[in-house]
């Protein structure tokens, strides 16, 4: 039996969703027995389910496929963990927890979604499940209306003044600093929210913030290099219409393969460039 839309049997065609299910689903039955705590078991199983449930829905050609992925896994993260759970999900509690010696919460995440689960999936973390970004794909500017800036050094900034901001904690051995990660994650996330907005309208890109103030891209994008799973473009198909290249919010040239290919390791898979592609070469 065949799927009539594309003439793939059903099994085939969404293995790739039982696929990310079982991956999840092993990194959350590690994690619940190597650290004896359920709560491991419920949250990668929850983004699991998620990110299966979302990918299903883009096979089935549903338009909204993606943002349902990015409502349910960016406020699970920003509301449940880090406002009821009181965990500092943001660059600074990967920091705090690195200082501590604690390989739990953020140095967890951090590990699994930015440092080495790149080396898989790229940086499908900014389409799929960033907080930060689930607001600012709201705004008007889907699609860059000014060519690329040279700001990209803004992001180093922001990464070493994140560092160096519990670094100071630590060496003037302040107390209560688990109180000051919950108060830095709630002004930290405004003060995102605020130059996300503000350089979106200025730049007049939903993906300014992505592309030059993000410190979390230092971690991404040298793993994302390495990627495994890339968008391609089947050369034999490709009509040089350029369609994707307009479509693109991060401004990549999907047209060519090779690993150097311009802003590659900025590629969020959002697959716009797929769907806007009218030969399927991508």
């Amino acid at each position: 039996m065949t799927d009539k839309s594309t003439g793939q049997k059903p099994i085939k065609k969404y293995a790739f969703v039982l696929l990310i299910f079982a991956v999840f689903e092993a990194v959350a039955l590690t994690l619940w027995l190597a650290k004896d705590n359920i709560f491991y078991l419920f949250n990668f199983s929850y983004i699991g389910v998620s990110i299966s449930l979302g990918v299903f829905l883009y096979i089935k050609k549903y338009k909204y496929a993606r943002r349902i992925v990015q409502l349910l896994v960016g406020l699970y993260m920003l509301v449940y963990l880090g406002l009821i759970c009181g965990e500092n999900m943001q660059i600074e509690g990967f920091w705090y927890y690195l200082f501590t010696g604690v390989f739990e919460a953020a140095t967890i995440h951090y590990a699994v979604a930015k440092i080495f689960g790149p080396l898989i999936f790229g940086r499908g973390w900014c389409s799929y499940a960033c907080w930060t970004a689930m607001v600012l794909d709201f705004l008007p500017y889907k699609t860059p209306r000014q060519p690329r800036k040279k700001l990209g050094f803004i992001r180093y900034i922001t990464f070493a003044l994140s560092l160096i901001f519990v670094a100071a904690l630590f060496l003037a051995k302040v107390g209560s600093i688990e109180r000051i990660m919950f108060w830095a994650f709630i002004i930290g996330n405004i003060i995102y929210y605020a130059v996300g907005i503000v350089m979106a309208f200025v730049f007049k890109d939903n993906r300014a913030f992505c592309k030059y103030f993000c410190p979390i891209s230092v971690f991404l994008k040298p793993m994302s290099y390495f990627s495994v799973l890339r968008i391609k473009c089947d050369k034999d198909k490709c009509v040089n219409c350029g369609k994707c290249k307009k479509v693109c919010p991060m401004e990549v040239d999907m047209t060519d393969n090779s690993r150097k290919r311009k802003n590659g390791t900025e590629c969020i898979l959002c697959m716009e460039c797929v769907k806007s592609c009218p030969k399927d070469a991508l």
